[in-house]
């Protein structure tokens, strides 16, 4: 299947195997850790926060409510959700759909560092604030942050091993579930996508 398949795989297997808190709540519950899809060879990357209910029971991020409102804006720039690669911070779903705790994103982001390492995206489109943060952070953008509020729909850049890397914060989705006008905003800042 090739080498960054296989790469994938082994960390999907060591999420599998993790013990504690949220680990120990997926296997309670029956549900999947949810590591992420799409494309290996994908240009933008699409990083969330953590799972949710329908996420942890099928194993696929994003295939909610707020996954149909994340294909409608790919759908507004012309990508196909096949062609771009969507995970979260956190692989486990924690409880209630609360934010995830800074414990449980330690635990998790190396995980996500190693996948962003394998894919080695020309862009990061953070998808909400806690995605945003910790992206930004890991990227030496620490003296750019601002609330998601200000910070969405701008495009920062940062030098990483394969050369620039675009880092893109958007609200996420699931806002516009609740509040209609964000739609409107996610579609324009999603237009900043479209030169990648």
């Amino acid at each position: 299947m090739g080498e960054k398949y296989e790469k994938m795989k082994a960390i999907r297997d060591e999420v599998v195997a993790l013990e504690g808190a949220l680990a120990d709540y997926r296997k309670q519950n029956n549900y999947h850790a949810v590591l992420g899809e799409g494309s290996h060879d994908a240009a933008i990357m699409f990083i969330g926060e953590a799972p949710g209910q329908n996420e942890a029971k099928t194993g696929r991020p994003f295939c909610g409510a707020a996954g149909r409102i994340l294909d409608e804006l790919l759908a507004s720039i012309g990508v196909p959700r096949k062609d771009v690669y969507i995970t979260n911070i956190v692989k486990d779903r924690p409880p209630g759909n609360r934010d995830p705790l800074p414990s449980e994103i330690e635990l998790y982001a190396p995980y996500l560092d190693r996948q962003i390492e394998i894919l080695k995206p020309k862009c990061i489109a953070t998808l909400g604030r806690f995605s945003m943060e910790y992206i930004m952070r890991k990227f030496g953008l620490s003296f750019e942050l601002e609330a998601i509020s200000r910070a969405h729909g701008k495009l920062y850049e940062a030098d990483v091993p394969w050369g620039k890397l675009k880092i893109a914060p958007q609200y996420h989705p699931a806002a516009a579930i609740y509040n209609q006008s964000l739609l409107e905003t996610l579609k324009k800042d999603f237009q900043i996508l479209k030169s990648i």
